[in-house]
């Protein structure tokens, strides 16, 4: 049976009325949104720690970047402490 994926043509008509997007690029943006605001807290943590580490950040200025970023995620989960952060990262 097919998972059926709810449509998203109002947005996807908006932005065709009010950007220069074509219908393809702006149906396009609308996934890949979703796909970013659709990961989970851990794969966020994750992500960020690899991204900050790889920009030279050693981890207590990482995890205190990180603890400060997730309040202002789209919809922010319960705060997290320094230690909570680490484990997700490091198991």
């Amino acid at each position: 049976m097919l998972e059926r994926r709810p449509s998203h043509d109002d947005l996807i008509d908006h932005l065709v009325r009010s950007t220069a997007l074509q219908r393809g690029e702006a149906a396009r943006v609308v996934l890949d949104v979703l796909a970013y605001f659709d990961e989970t807290t851990e794969d966020f943590v994750r992500r960020r720690h690899r991204e900050l580490q790889a920009g030279g950040a050693v981890n207590a200025e990482i995890f205190e970047r990180i603890s400060a970023e997730l309040p202002h995620r789209a919809v922010a989960p319960p705060e997290l402490s320094l230690r909570q952060l680490r484990r997700i990262v490091y198991g």
